[in-house]
């Protein structure tokens, strides 16, 4: 081949070469994408992670333990989506029952978990919050699941490594820590342990962004952020009001008119559970 020849193919090769950097890369930023998610758990924090993840186009299984649950769940999201499409859809009705519709269509309901997360790559866990019920949960499907599946769970307070533990695919487990109600709320917190990889990091971060959450990042640390400053706040108003020192109606007035807070501090210790907060003032 002559120098001439030579150059003629070169320049030819060369103007392939962009399309086909940019068809590899599109192609390996598709591979890295979460399309799949299982939510186990369809209770309040569990339907409205399902809820989300459908809403931005996620094919999305919920798992319960029975039937009944799972129709609870499922009532539940429907009715939820209806306020949001009543509100975003008011002058649009038909387009309103489309994205109802369309929504619901990317759910399944299933009671078999090991199922549920073949094809999973995300698995969210959102069950109660007491670890030895967490750990039989994903030492079960850690081996069933995908080499590729990245485990999570929705604790408010528990350790994601020592929840991690049982698996082994510490580097694709991470925390992330939705808030009630989850169609509405929109901070996510992403927990990153020592353990877990730049890149299962890195896709949470991503996955959260394009569920429509403001995502912040936390050490593995008790409570992560909002539940490290909220639950003191919370416990100390109880202790207030154990205390006589002054009325829940007085406490919750206080809070909202001299500190501008929403909802006052026994207002909201209602609202998230006597119960979810015993769970997490016990794990400290």
């Amino acid at each position: 081949m002559d120098k001439r020849s030579f150059c003629s193919v070169f320049k030819k090769m060369m103007a392939w070469f962009p399309i086909f950097v940019r068809g590899f890369s599109t192609s390996k930023a598709m591979s890295s994408t979460i399309s799949q998610v299982t939510v186990i758990g369809g209770g309040l924090m569990g339907s409205g992670i399902a809820q989300v993840a459908a809403q931005a186009g996620n094919s999305v299984v919920i798992c319960e333990v029975n039937d009944k649950a799972l129709q609870n769940a499922q009532t539940r999201i429907q009715t939820s989506l209806e306020r949001v499409a009543k509100k975003m859809y008011k002058d649009k009705p038909e387009d309103g029952k489309k994205f109802i519709s369309d929504t619901m269509g990317r759910m399944k309901l299933s009671t078999a978990v090991n199922d549920a997360v073949k094809s999973a790559d995300l698995v969210i866990e959102a069950i109660v919050e007491k670890m030895e019920v967490k750990h039989k949960l994903f030492k079960e499907i850690d081996a069933v699941a995908p080499g590729h599946t990245i485990f999570a769970s929705n604790t408010s307070s528990l350790s994601i490594k020592e929840i991690a533990s049982v698996t082994k695919r510490k580097d694709k487990f991470g925390g992330l820590h939705f808030f009630n109600p989850v169609p509405v709320m929109k901070l996510l917190e992403v927990i990153k342990t020592d353990e877990t990889s730049e890149d299962t990091y890195k896709k949470l971060l991503e996955w959260g962004k394009a569920v429509g959450k403001t995502t912040i990042t936390c050490k593995d640390t008790p409570g992560f952020v909002v539940n490290r400053l909220l639950v003191p706040y919370m416990a100390e108003a109880a202790r207030l009001y154990e205390r006589g020192d002054a009325s829940a109606r007085d406490i919750d007035t206080a809070m909202k008119l001299g500190a501008g807070y929403p909802m006052g501090p026994l207002e909201l210790l209602d609202y998230v559970g006597l119960d979810t907060t015993k769970f997490i003032l016990d794990g400290w």
